[in-house]
């Protein structure tokens, strides 16, 4: 048994259906701890990235508009869950890709489904094996986004500009 982590996406047809409770409680059941959390806008060069291995399929930028959001919402629920076995323990609680395949307890068989258009709205991604799980995760976020990381950091300088809430109480 090793300490893993793993990144879980809520995609924009689960957020659009409001079943992030149902997923989240779904995933609870695994004992893993969530370690980050945020929800993204995700651009094209964001999801391109993420699905870099399926760039030759035909159905590459229906997947690529589908995880941007141009069906249903234009967001998702980024998660990683940190834990003894994560990733596998993740992907049996979420089923096989396939919606039609997925056993009918998993997430993806009890909320997923196949289009009319042939579309797999399978409401979740979860990383397929540790070396995904970094690669997804690091493109995902950055460490200080996750509250334990397991992978190496670096510390580098670096000069930006950053977004503050404007203090209204200084208004005359």
């Amino acid at each position: 048994m090793s300490v893993q982590q793993t990144l879980v996406l809520i995609k924009p047809d689960g957020l659009a259906k409001s079943l992030t409770g149902n997923i989240l409680t779904e995933l609870s059941g695994t004992g893993l701890i969530v370690v980050g959390a945020k929800i993204v806008q995700v651009t094209r060069e964001l999801a391109e990235e993420h699905y870099q291995h399926l760039r030759e399929e035909k159905f590459f930028d229906e997947l690529i508009r589908y995880i941007m959001g141009e069906f249903h919402v234009k967001r998702i629920l980024a998660l990683v869950y940190h834990g003894e076995n994560a990733i596998a323990s993740v992907r049996e609680v979420v089923g096989a890709t396939n919606p039609e395949q997925a056993h009918p307890s998993s997430i993806r068989g009890k909320f997923g489904r196949i289009t009319t258009k042939g579309v797999f709205e399978n409401v979740v991604h979860a990383s397929e094996n540790q070396k995904e799980a970094e690669r997804e995760i690091k493109l995902w976020f950055r460490p200080h986004e996750l509250i334990q990381a397991i992978y190496a950091v670096e510390s580098k300088k670096v000069t930006k500009t950053e977004s503050f809430w404007k203090d209204e109480s200084k208004k005359k």
